[in-house]
C-alpha cells in the first residue's frame, strides 16, 4: 500500500512539474497589493498574483543595430509565400528564459525561436538571422516591417491601468502567479 501511495504521489508530482505556465496577454484594470487584474485579450478578467519579488520590465522600442552576434535573442516568425521563416518581432532576452524553437500563438502559424544570434547575411532586399540553441541551427528572414524591442528595469508603479502586460504565470494553489511581468511604456507595447 506504501509503494502504491509512493508511485501516485510521483505521478502527481510529474504531472503537476509538466504543466506548462499560462501565457496572459492583456491590459491592465487595477493593481491592489499583490493581486493585478487583467483584462486578457480575449476578454476574460483574470486576476494574478505578483510573487513577492516579482520583476516587472518596460518595453523600448529597438532597431536591428541593436542586435550583435553573441546576442540571445526571441523571433516571433511566420512561414512566408516561399515557405521561410520571417520575423515579425526580434527582441532581446535574459538568460533566465529557455531556449526553443516551436509553434507560438500570439500571431495565428507563428514560431518563436529563442536563440543566440551568430550572425547576419544580406539575403535579397532582406538580412537573413542565423540563430543557434539547444535544437541546432535557424535561418529567418528579417525585412523592413519586422519590429525590434528591448527592456529596461521597471517597478510595480509601471502596472498601471491601461497598460499592456504579457506574463507567463504558473499555477500556485489555484492561483495564477507571476514572477516576471513586461509592460508597456510610453505607448511601445510588449512583444508577445
Amino acid at each position: 500500500m506504501k509503494r502504491l501511495a509512493f508511485l501516485v504521489l510521483i505521478l502527481v508530482s510529474s504531472v503537476a512539474v509538466a504543466q506548462s505556465p499560462t501565457r496572459v496577454r492583456g491590459t491592465i484594470s487595477a493593481l491592489d497589493g499583490d493581486v493585478l487584474s487583467v483584462k486578457s485579450r480575449d476578454g476574460k478578467d483574470l486576476k494574478l498574483q505578483l510573487a513577492p519579488d516579482a520583476q516587472v520590465a518596460t518595453t523600448r522600442k529597438a532597431t536591428a543595430a541593436d542586435f550583435k552576434p553573441g546576442a540571445y535573442v526571441g523571433v516571433t516568425s511566420v512561414k512566408g509565400p516561399d515557405g521561410r521563416l520571417v520575423a515579425q518581432r526580434v527582441h532581446a532576452l535574459g538568460p533566465q528564459v529557455p531556449q526553443m524553437h516551436a509553434p507560438w500563438d500570439s500571431i495565428p502559424d507563428s514560431m518563436m525561436t529563442n536563440a543566440t544570434l551568430e550572425g547576419t547575411a544580406q539575403v535579397g532586399t532582406g538580412t537573413q538571422l542565423t540563430l543557434k540553441n539547444k535544437e541546432g541551427e535557424q535561418k529567418i528572414l528579417v525585412t523592413p516591417q519586422t519590429e525590434y524591442y528591448t527592456f529596461a528595469p521597471g517597478t510595480r508603479a509601471d502596472l498601471k491601468p491601461g497598460e499592456t502586460i504579457f506574463t507567463s504565470a504558473g499555477e500556485k494553489d489555484g492561483k495564477l502567479v507571476a514572477q516576471r511581468i513586461t509592460v508597456s511604456k510610453d505607448g511601445v507595447k510588449p512583444p508577445q
